[in-house]
């Protein structure tokens, strides 16, 4: 029983066991395992077929070295695009929801791109800092709010992710209460909530699949500047 509107992104817990890891888990299950065989089922092979897309798609723009990122990429983009999906369904937790797990994926993948640049182009990488052309008197604020907003990158992707979850799940809840609602009171009106909480579940769809698209092609624009 929900007792508040923001109690649904709490962690569930069942015997005093926090779910999260389960509920991260739970998606790989869903995945079709891999065969040997020439011809695959359509499963399978809708989901290589959508695997070679994205890491074509998203691998494109960057050098051969950076190519060894695809697994780790791939791999993301269908974790978070699977959580996302399956969140939307009734009854279930989405963890993407939590600001802890997504700046978990977004500090370390956002820390090995700048590591990845110093050791790689150490004078490229810390050329960013300050733009060429610069004034004398403005290097050294330049310096300082570039450091910032270096720092700032790995903030704004998990707080992008949590934040476009966690309203749309808040907007399906308030459209859903008062559906709910004005079904004694208001009927014409339920029908007309009912009828905007189902389109606005269909942009929640997109939305979902676009964040975890967004997330890791911000990762790849970084590991692009560093390597």
């Amino acid at each position: 029983m929900i007792l508040g509107l923001f109690d649904q992104f709490f962690t569930p817990y069942f015997a005093g066991i926090p779910l999260l890891a389960i509920a991260i888990i739970a998606p790989w299950l869903l995945f079709p395992t891999p065969s040997n065989r020439v011809v695959n089922d359509r499963s399978l092979a809708a989901q290589n077929s959508f695997i070679l897309n994205f890491a074509k798609q998203i691998l494109l723009p960057l050098n051969v070295g950076a190519h060894k990122w695809a697994l780790l990429l791939t791999a993301l983009m269908i974790n978070l695009i699977t959580l996302n999906l399956l969140g939307l369904l009734p009854y279930t937790f989405t963890p993407t929801t939590q600001l802890p797990l997504n700046m978990g994926f977004a500090i370390p993948l956002w820390l090995a791109t700048v590591l990845i640049g110093l050791r790689n182009q150490p004078t490229i990488a810390l050329g960013h800092l300050l733009p060429e052309g610069t004034p004398a008197p403005l290097v050294p604020v330049l310096i300082i709010i570039e450091t910032i907003s270096l720092f700032v990158r790995p903030f704004a992707l998990g707080v992008r992710l949590t934040a476009n979850l966690a309203a749309g799940h808040l907007l399906i809840q308030l459209l859903s209460s008062a559906t709910l609602f004005l079904l004694d009171q208001m009927f014409p009106v339920a029908i007309l909530t009912s009828l905007v909480m189902a389109l606005l579940t269909i942009l929640e769809l997109a939305v979902a699949a676009i964040q975890a698209y967004v997330f890791v092609l911000l990762l790849s624009l970084y590991l692009q500047e560093n390597t």
